[in-house]
């Protein structure tokens, strides 16, 4: 396995909200923040052996933290929704 790929898929997303979005061949992925969407899509397909459809991909916002007294920024992330074909899954379990 490449770990070119294993770069930019970080971890899977498993919330209520990405469990429901399976239904519709959707899934969630934590990504690297300077991946494309031709990069996920080719890293996906590679990694899960799957036919991707589509790509969307989010820039979550950095969040102001704080810890006592002590105060700082969340890590910067970004999300990828992928479409797959129909009859395709991926199992995350």
């Amino acid at each position: 396995m490449d770990t070119k790929y294993l770069e930019i898929i970080k971890a899977p997303l498993v919330t209520e909200k990405s469990r429901d979005r399976q239904t519709l061949n959707q899934y969630s992925f934590k990504v690297s923040p300077k991946a494309t969407k031709i990069e996920i899509k080719e890293a996906v397909e590679k990694l899960f052996n799957v036919s991707v459809v589509e790509v969307r991909t989010l820039n979550m916002t950095v969040k102001k933290k704080r810890v006592g007294r002590y105060t700082g920024l969340s890590n910067r992330c970004k999300k990828a929704i992928v479409t797959l074909k129909a009859g395709q899954t991926i199992d995350l379990n």
